[in-house]
Parts: C-alpha cells; sequence; structure tokens
C-alpha cells in the first residue's frame, strides 16, 4: 500500500517535470518523449501488480478471519444450553451465523479501504506542499468539513443499520418459521396470512435500506464529490488571479493540482463510502459477540469430573426446578430406579414428566435438590460421558440428510454390522432391508419419506447401537397407531432388557408392566406405585386408566 501510494503521488510529478522542463520550454525530444512514456508505462504496470498482490492477499486474509469466525460462533451456538433456543426463533440464529459474519467479512475490508485512502492522502498531500504550499493548504482547509461529515454520519447511522439487521433477523425468522410449518399453513389455508405477515416484515427492512442509501447518498461520496469540485474551483481561481501573467513552466503545475484534485479527495471518498460498510459491520459484529459472549452454555460437570455410570441406579431426592429462574414446574421430586428397573411417570401435559427428563439429561440445571446415578452427584460425571451412558428416544425422531446407516451410526466410529445388529435387536431390518438400497438408502432432510413408526425404529436403532446403561422414552410410541405400536413393543422389550428405564407414557396399557409408576399433577408426584396398587387404590391413575380403557374399546367396537 506504501508502495502503490507513493507511485501515485509519483505518477503527475513525472508528468509536470516533462510539460514545465522539457515540453513548456522547447527542450522536448522523441527519444526524451519515448524514454518518460516508458518509464511512466512501467511505474503503472507496477502499479497493477502491487494493487493484485495487495487486493489478493488482504481478501485472502478476510475470507480465513471469517471462515474461523463463523466456526466459532457454531461451535459456541452448539454448546449453548436448550433455553437460549426456547427464547431465540431459529431464523435469528441463523442470520447470526450467516449474514451477520457475512457483513463482518465486508467489514473486515474497511481496513484496507482506509489505510488504503490514509496512505494516498497523505502521499498527495506531501506531493502538493512540495509543489505549492499555498495551494496545497486549500485543500487542507476540507479536511474538518469532511471529519464533521463523518461525525454526523456515524451518529445517525448506527440507529439505521441497527433498525436494517434487526429487521433481516426478522425476515431470516419468519421465513424459517414459514418453511418449518408449511404443512399447517397449506392445511387451514393460512397462505394469504402468511404472505400479509412476511410482507409486514419484509417492508420493515426495505424501509429499512431506503433510509440507509437516502443517508449514504446525501453524506458520503456525493458530499465529497461536491467539495472536490469547490476545491478545485478555488485552485483555479486562485491560478486566475494571481498569475494572470504566468508563463508556460506553470502549466504542469496546473495540470498536477488538478490531477491531486481526484486523487486527493477520491480515497477521502472512498474512506467515507466505507463508514456504512463499518457502521453495518459494527452493529452485527455487536450482534455475533452476544452470542459468543452469552454464559448460558449447557450445564457441564465439575471441573475435573471423572464419575462413571455402570449399574444404572438413579436418585433424585426433593428435586425443584425452573426454566426462567422464577416459577417452578417441579416441587420436591423424589424418584428411585434401582438398577435394571423400569419407572413410568405419566400424567398430564404440563405436569412435568418432560421436565423431569430435561434435568435428567442434564439440558437444563436443576436448582434445589439432588440427582444420584450409582451413588454419586449427577455433576460429578462429564456431559459426554453422561450422554453416552443414557439412551433418549423423543416422541419426535429427527432424520438427517444421507443415508439410513448415517443415520442409526450418526457419523460414530461403528462398523457396517454394528448398525445392522442394532437395526435387528429393535425390529427394524426387516423395512430397512426392503428399501431400495437397503441401509444406503436416501433420508432426505427430516425424513419426510418414511413413516413416524419407520422414524421410530430407526431412532431406536441409533439409541440401541450405543448400548446406553439407562434408557429413557419419552413417550416414544405417541404419534404411532395401536397396530404400528404393537408391532414395535417387540423392539422395546428387547430395549429394555438389563437396562434401568424410564418411561413417559401416553397409552397406560403399556406401561402395566413397569415396577414402579409416578402419577404427577403440577409438577409434584401425587401418587406411586406399581399398576396394580394404583388401580387398588382408585385415585388419579385409577380415572386415567379406566378413561383411556373406555376410549380405546370405543374405537375397537366402531371399527
Amino acid at each position: 500500500m506504501v508502495a502503490v501510494s507513493a507511485i501515485n503521488a509519483y505518477l503527475p510529478v513525472m508528468i509536470q517535470r516533462y510539460i514545465d522542463n522539457y515540453l513548456a520550454v522547447g527542450n522536448a525530444t522523441m527519444e526524451l518523449t519515448i524514454r518518460i512514456s516508458l518509464a511512466y508505462l512501467g511505474f503503472v504496470i507496477l502499479k497493477l501488480i502491487l494493487v493484485y498482490l495487495k487486493d489478493y492477499t488482504f481478501k485472502m486474509a478476510s475470507e480465513q478471519t471469517v471462515g474461523s469466525m463463523r466456526n466459532r460462533i457454531y461451535h459456541k451456538v452448539v454448546n449453548l444450553g436448550m433455553r437460549y433456543f426456547d427464547q431465540t426463533p431459529t431464523g435469528s440464529v441463523v442470520s447470526r451465523v450467516t449474514n451477520d459474519t457475512e457483513t463482518i467479512k465486508e467489514f473486515w475490508n474497511v481496513f484496507l479501504t482506509f489505510v488504503d485512502g490514509l496512505l494516498n492522502a497523505i502521499s498527495i498531500g506531501i506531493a502538493m506542499f512540495a509543489l505549492n504550499a499555498r495551494l496545497a493548504w486549500i485543500f487542507m482547509a476540507f479536511i474538518p468539513i469532511v471529519i464533521v461529515l463523518m461525525y454526523i454520519y456515524q451518529k445517525y447511522s448506527t440507529i439505521i443499520y441497527g433498525r436494517m439487521r434487526e429487521a433481516l433477523s426478522q425476515v431470516n425468522a419468519k421465513l424459517s418459521e414459514s418453511i418449518t410449518g408449511m404443512s399447517i399453513i397449506q392445511h387451514f389455508h393460512q397462505e394469504e396470512r402468511m404472505k400479509q405477515e412476511f410482507d409486514v416484515v419484509n417492508q420493515e427492512y426495505v424501509s429499512a435500506r431506503i433510509s440507509m442509501f437516502r443517508m449514504n447518498a446525501l453524506l458520503l461520496m456525493p458530499a465529497v464529490n461536491l467539495i472536490e469540485a469547490v476545491a478545485l474551483f478555488i485552485v483555479l481561481w486562485v491560478f486566475g488571479m494571481q498569475f494572470l501573467d504566468m508563463t508556460a513552466t506553470d502549466v504542469g503545475v496546473v495540470y498536477a493540482f488538478t490531477s491531486y484534485s481526484k486523487s486527493f479527495f477520491h480515497p477521502i471518498g472512498s474512506m467515507l463510502d466505507s463508514l456504512s460498510v463499518f457502521q453495518d459491520g459494527l452493529v452485527s459484529g455487536s450482534r455475533v459477540m452476544d452470542v459468543l459472549n452469552r454464559d448460558d452454555d449447557a450445564p457441564q460437570a465439575h471441573e475435573g469430573a471423572t464419575g462413571e455410570i455402570t449399574d444404572g441406579k438413579i436418585e433424585i431426592k426433593n428435586l425443584s426446578f425452573s426454566y426462567d429462574g422464577v416459577n417452578d414446574v417441579l416441587h420436591d421430586v423424589s424418584i428411585t430406579a434401582n438398577p435394571g428397573e423400569t419407572i413410568a411417570l405419566v400424567g398430564q401435559t404440563g405436569s412435568g414428566k418432560s421436565s423431569i427428563i430435561n434435568v435428567l439429561m442434564r439440558f437444563y440445571d436443576f436448582q434445589k435438590g439432588e440427582i444420584l446415578l450409582d451413588g454419586q452427584s449427577i455433576r460429578t460425571i462429564p456431559v459426554k460421558r453422561l450422554r453416552e451412558r443414557m439412551g433418549l428416544v423423543l416422541q419426535d425422531s429427527f432424520m438427517f440428510f444421507g443415508n439410513i446407516a448415517d443415520n442409526i451410526r450418526l457419523h460414530g466410529n461403528y462398523a457396517d454390522a454394528a448398525v445392522e445388529s442394532a437395526a435387528q435387536f429393535v425390529n427394524a431390518d426387516g423395512f430397512i432391508t426392503d428399501l431400495e438400497g437397503g441401509y444406503d438408502a436416501k433420508v432426505i432432510e427430516g425424513g419426510s419419506t418414511f413413516s413416524t413408526g419407520e422414524k421410530q425404529l430407526l431412532s431406536f436403532s441409533r439409541t440401541i447401537l450405543r448400548d446406553p446403561k439407562i434408557l429413557i422414552l419419552d413417550e416414544a410410541t405417541a404419534n404411532i397407531d395401536t397396530e404400528t405400536e404393537k408391532k414395535i413393543q417387540q423392539g422395546l422389550q428387547n430395549m429394555r432388557k438389563g437396562r434401568t428405564t424410564i418411561i413417559i407414557a401416553h397409552r397406560l396399557s403399556t406401561i402395566r408392566d413397569a415396577d414402579r409408576i409416578y402419577v404427577l399433577r403440577h409438577g409434584r408426584i401425587i401418587e406411586e406405585g406399581n399398576h396394580d396398587s394404583l388401580i387398588a387404590e382408585g385415585g388419579i391413575y385409577h380415572d386415567m386408566y379406566q378413561l383411556q380403557t373406555f376410549q380405546e374399546k370405543g374405537e375397537e367396537d366402531g371399527e
């Protein structure tokens, strides 16, 4: 950059000297003219090469920097606690990882523009003072005006760019929500409403960008061009007033200053233009830093934790838990599951069943009470080891883009034989081998080409492959029809053998053989016992079971 700036300052001096020292006094020869032309051409070619090297190396550095930053924020996102994702729209997270980091790349280039412009302005300024100090001061007099423009721009642009970035985040959030819920939108004929809502958030973004363009058009390069024109007018007027009788030897100085006029103000204008990117980058950078600086990471074990899960005994003692730190959703809950036992959690929606699983899986940290696994605090077991030894099957099974084997393996270090063995263990092998390609059959994102039962069997295979000591089934058959459920019950029975199992039950008929059943209401355990004892008590569980039995009998009679 220093070399390029020096060349930019020297090229007009070459022409000025040629005009004043040779051409104006009649000493110019063809040989001299050719020599000066070749020298001029050589400097221009050298300048082009240097500009290429400068831009290439700087662009490479900016790409690598932003690529590293994008990795860093993604690594942060995947380690954040579930509370963050409960409170933040998916589109907003995507916008910070993609749009904001891309803007920071342009922000990085601001420094190239700024340093380049500063060096050019300094070298041109030195050259102007060397030629004519009085005229050079005319140009310098406009620098305070440029500084005032920069101050005004930064004051108002912060507000506009903040509004623009937030509007873009809302656009991404609305788009992500719409795509995810497209089946619901079309089913309930909500297309027009969603279009109108998207138009509103999109117009907010368009309006913010229009405000940005108006501000840039008023305060950036157009303003600098006006200042340049005024400065050049004054310089020419000074020449006209003070040198009406000037000789031809002054013509080169006039040429040099008219060349320097653009060369001096153009980099300043570029620096001002880069303020728009600079301001946008500041806003985007602050949004990225908001994520990187968050301290609500997923719960971690104590430093130096070396605990292991060997037998699978679970003891939950006087557990209280709140998602927001204010309103408890679990109150003084105590549960025990001995090695190899099966316990069930039942209750109405919102009774706290899934909250117990969320705490047990360390998706959230609890505030009061104690959780012991094999007699040791859950906080003394490394989270990675905890998740390896605890298998969770959710109500909704998510499938990743790829193939069947990869969705079971999840890119773990498992041989094909182990994958197939796991599928056979849960009775998933039957439908997999019927697919074209078998275990290499293609899976699109979400696994929408598979039935709910098939996806759940793949989820069972994924879990059993890791041979967990503790198995958690969170309403794993809730979305499966009764006939399909009967087909996979054998797979569930196989999974439960030799493992401590916690079942969140939707159909109470599936937990009749549980060693203990805990009935929850409003985050409290109100009944406890096995199926027969709870039926004999004639309490809440008895009523729930009788109601479900009546409904299932009605469905069978209807069929």
